[in-house]
């Protein structure tokens, strides 16, 4: 069994990720379970739960091909990974980013390469995609974006190696055999709010009421088995009645709401922190 790790032990997460949670850890250190032995998180992201936890065993999915190329790519080839870096970097401006932008290629390294580099060039470290898959944010206004952060990716690789990394939908989990001593951190697309909340851009798949419902009937058939289960989400009824339902726990979480295109719009709110424990 594994407990969390010191926080100045902690890695940071080598990606921005719009709705990342390290800012949210502190008011989740008294939910997280003490003891555990395999850590499974399902939407996987920025991994900054992951990345503060750093269990000793993790089976890390997301349905986004070309994130978990990235996460691979960082566990197995990262002094290549920088070296493509550090020619993005050095290139870098605005008719190299949407000439970026627009490219294909089949080398997993460079579509690692590729993500790293827009992610940390695009607006807001926004991941969105049209429906034809194709990524469609614009150039953020960065002075001197840290486009290759050595010592965050090396670290990366480090805690990262020991991690099982694949695509995968979240329902995936109940294909594993599990039992009480594992842990699963699920960070969905959150439910909206409000109709101007509403993004569905993260992957060319939608992840609308059904898939809320689909995504609580796991987590229930998971807690069955004796799994910890931690869910967060929106504050909102709807999944508020989901996860009353099955008898869940649920917590208010505060937190800053740092993307919206009215800056009077951000701010603190509320969101839901969902336990089966």
């Amino acid at each position: 069994m594994v407990s969390q790790i010191p926080q100045q032990a902690c890695t940071r997460p080598f990606l921005k990720w719009a709705g990342g949670k390290g800012r949210l850890i502190q008011q989740y250190l008294r939910y997280f379970p003490k003891n555990y032995k395999t850590y499974y998180e399902p939407f996987l992201g920025g991994g900054a739960v992951f990345f503060h936890l750093q269990p000793t065993a993790s089976i890390l999915t997301d349905i986004n091909t070309d994130l978990i190329i990235t996460y691979c790519c960082v566990r197995d080839n990262v002094e290549e990974l920088i070296c493509l870096l550090k020619e993005h970097k050095s290139r870098h401006n605005r008719d190299y980013y949407y000439s970026v932008r627009s490219s294909n290629t089949d080398s997993n390294l460079e579509k690692a390469a590729r993500l790293i580099y827009l992610n940390k060039t695009c607006f807001n470290g926004l991941y969105r995609v049209n429906s034809q898959g194709k990524f469609n944010v614009p150039l953020g206004r960065y002075h001197n974006p840290n486009i290759c952060d050595e010592d965050s990716l090396r670290a990366a690789s480090v805690a990262l190696s020991q991690s099982e990394i694949k695509q995968a939908d979240f329902a995936d989990m109940l294909n594993h055999t599990m039992s009480s001593d594992d842990f699963v951190f699920c960070d969905p697309p959150y439910y909206p709010i409000s109709n101007t909340s509403y993004f569905t851009g993260y992957s060319r798949y939608s992840f609308d009421a059904k898939d809320q419902e689909r995504l609580r009937d796991t987590c229930a058939e998971l807690a069955s088995r004796g799994v910890k289960v931690m869910i967060c989400n929106s504050n909102c009824e709807f999944i508020r009645d989901l996860y009353n339902e099955i008898n869940f726990k649920i917590h208010l979480i505060e937190a800053a709401r740092s993307i919206n295109s009215n800056t009077k719009k951000r701010g603190l709110i509320y969101e839901l922190l969902i336990t089966s424990y």
